[in-house]
């Protein structure tokens, strides 16, 4: 073993740092134990500065990062100094190391390791602390803190161009206040033109002045960034879009756009029934059976399906109600699936100046929802397609980390992990082989 250079090369290869020599190894119930101590001789007094006396040592139980399967034991014998001025009021007192903090339970790297698999793996913390042999608050009080640091440091908000914002319930089981909060998606674009969303920030409760007290906390080089932002259709969020962000150009997302026109074509079809049967759908009603494929775009069906279609519409539909109903969201459909933004806006058009003189009266109110929503609706054109679908797949991350986690009930807690599981560092794609 190498000790030269003011420690050993093993242990500064082990531990990330220098100076700390391994004095002894072996294994012990399964667990992999490490004698160590520094091998800095001189240091000050941390009050007066004077070069401090040597003054014995006193074992420091650490826990460090697992090796293979196996949790990993450090006693480090840690250095006590006596200050030689007498008028100092330092006594005696302990050496600082990198190795680990001040009465800390685990080493600096044990940290890192834990707050780097929080971010990269879903993983929990219990899962962690039982590779540590630790108790769960044991390990979350290092991680903690770490988190709060990582979340904090200077920069992290710095070159969003787009912004998403969405809400979710974090407390599924919880009924009234408390259950729902606001989350910012960085819905920027990288120089490769990939999407690499990433969850900026949560705030407790929905509704638009949660949205611009966030908006109001964040820095004006922040605000003065944001070029676009796309939301649902919920007019707290553009109200505060309006007041917070008033540069930045809002953008209607394509996907509840659609989502409006399913939900009309459902409500249609549900009321015709109603007409028709006197009573709810059942399972061979000619409407009931094909509620799943009136959502389904028409270029996607086989000429099976749409001869079934057909048949439904002949029997269930003698007013041709659903008919119409049907080929209007097909036409809001086709608004994005069109070749050409131009197409696509020249459709969004048309269907906004139409819809609302249907005189069937669910076409009519979308019709009017989309009139209000004019501006942000043919923005999507504008702006190259920016859409809310980065700030869904985010909260696909949240909901998988917060169902591993068996729920939380601390928000601090559980904002902190939010941040970290889904702060766009993660790969959930395999890169694409190159070709020689």
């Amino acid at each position: 073993m190498d000790c030269s250079d003011g420690g050993c090369r093993t242990a500064a290869v082990m531990f990330g740092i220098s100076g700390v020599g391994v004095l002894a190894a072996g294994e012990l119930g399964g667990e992999l134990h490490l004698l160590v101590e520094t091998t800095r001789q001189v240091e000050g007094c941390r009050s007066c500065g004077v070069v401090a006396l040597a003054h014995g040592r006193r074992e420091h139980l650490l826990r460090d990062a697992p090796f293979g399967h196996r949790p990993v034991v450090v006693m480090w014998r840690k250095r006590i100094f006596r200050c030689a001025e007498p008028a100092c009021p330092v006594t005696t007192f302990s050496e600082d190391h990198p190795l680990a903090g001040h009465r800390a339970a685990l080493t600096r790297r044990a940290i890192i390791w834990a707050v780097d698999a929080l971010e990269a793996d879903d993983t929990t913390v219990s899962a962690l602390a039982r590779g540590l042999g630790v108790g769960w608050h044991t390990l979350w009080r290092a991680v903690k803190v770490e988190a709060a640091a990582r979340v904090a440091r200077p920069g992290r908000l710095d070159g969003v161009e787009t912004l998403g914002v969405d809400e979710h319930v974090w407390r599924p089981g919880r009924f009234g206040a408390g259950r729902d909060v606001t989350v910012m998606v960085d819905l920027t674009r990288g120089a490769d033109g990939v999407l690499r969303a990433r969850l900026l920030d949560m705030a407790p409760g929905r509704s638009g002045t949660v949205y611009k007290r966030w908006l109001d906390a964040q820095a004006p080089a922040f605000r003065a960034g944001v070029k676009h932002a796309a939301l649902d259709p919920f007019r707290g969020y553009a109200n505060a879009l309006r007041d917070g962000l008033g540069d930045a150009v809002a953008v209607l997302d394509a996907f509840h756009v659609v989502k409006l026109g399913t939900q009309v074509m459902d409500e249609v079809r549900r009321r015709v029934q109603q007409d028709t049967l006197h009573r709810r759908g059942h399972r061979d009603d000619p409407l009931y059976k094909i509620r799943g494929l009136l959502r389904h775009g028409a270029e996607n069906l086989s000429e099976r399906q749409i001869a079934r279609l057909d048949a439904a519409l002949d029997a269930g539909d003698p007013d041709y109600e659903v008919t119409v109903a049907w080929q209007c969201y097909q036409q809001l459909r086709s608004i994005y699936h069109a070749t050409h933004p131009a197409t696509g806006r020249a459709i969004a058009e048309k269907v906004i100046a139409s819809f609302a003189t249907c005189p069937i009266p669910e076409v009519a109110r979308l019709g009017r929802t989309l009139r209000a929503w004019r501006v942000q609706v043919l923005a999507y054109f504008d702006t190259g397609g920016v859409s809310n679908g980065g700030t869904e797949a985010i909260n696909g991350i949240i909901e998988k980390t917060r169902r591993l986690g068996h729920g939380y009930r601390n928000f601090t807690n559980y904002r902190l992990r939010m941040l970290l599981a889904a702060n766009g560092q993660r790969t959930y794609r395999r890169a694409r082989p190159t070709k020689p």
